[in-house]
């Protein structure tokens, strides 16, 4: 009856937190593109079986604290998963992701925070949603891409000393 009812998948906002993730193991270089496909295909399938009681497009924020990804000097169970079917350990894991990564999985928007206080950028906005200016956000995650392939800390620690 209505023209623009809400959208009961979550395709788009589950391959925006897998892209996310997938990116910050693939910018680091020891997750070759097979085993990224593997990971991603996994993290895939956990996010939508865990999301599939708790994805309400009419009231997108309800169930958000529960969508939430998180790592906090503990690694988030539904990543550690994925990564486990690709034989990457909990320690390569604490090595190749931030210590600190929230990651909130919603309805029409996918936004992270690397750090207690780092700000919050927006990975994926429906477009039904907001005026087609908000694009402009997506500069801040290219940024964010661009500032991770720079040389690791203890890389340029060597240099100065």
């Amino acid at each position: 009856s209505h023209r623009r009812g809400p959208r009961a998948d979550m395709v788009p906002e589950i391959a925006a937190a897998v892209g996310f993730v997938s990116g910050l193991l693939r910018t680091r270089g020891c997750v070759s593109e097979q085993q990224l496909q593997v990971f991603s295909g996994a993290l895939r399938e956990a996010l939508t079986e865990h999301y599939k009681h708790h994805w309400f497009p009419e009231k997108p924020f309800k169930g958000s604290g529960y969508r939430c990804i998180r790592i906090n000097h503990k690694m988030d169970p539904i990543i550690s998963k994925a990564a486990s079917q690709i034989g990457l350990s909990l320690p390569q894991l604490y090595q190749l992701l931030p210590s600190e990564l929230t990651l909130w999985v919603d309805p029409y928007e996918v936004s992270y925070r690397i750090g207690e206080d780092g700000s919050i950028c927006v990975l994926y906005e429906a477009a039904a949603s907001k005026p087609p200016s908000s694009y402009g956000m997506l500069t801040c995650k290219n940024q964010m891409m661009l500032g991770r392939t720079s040389p690791s800390k203890n890389y340029i620690m060597t240099v100065s000393s």
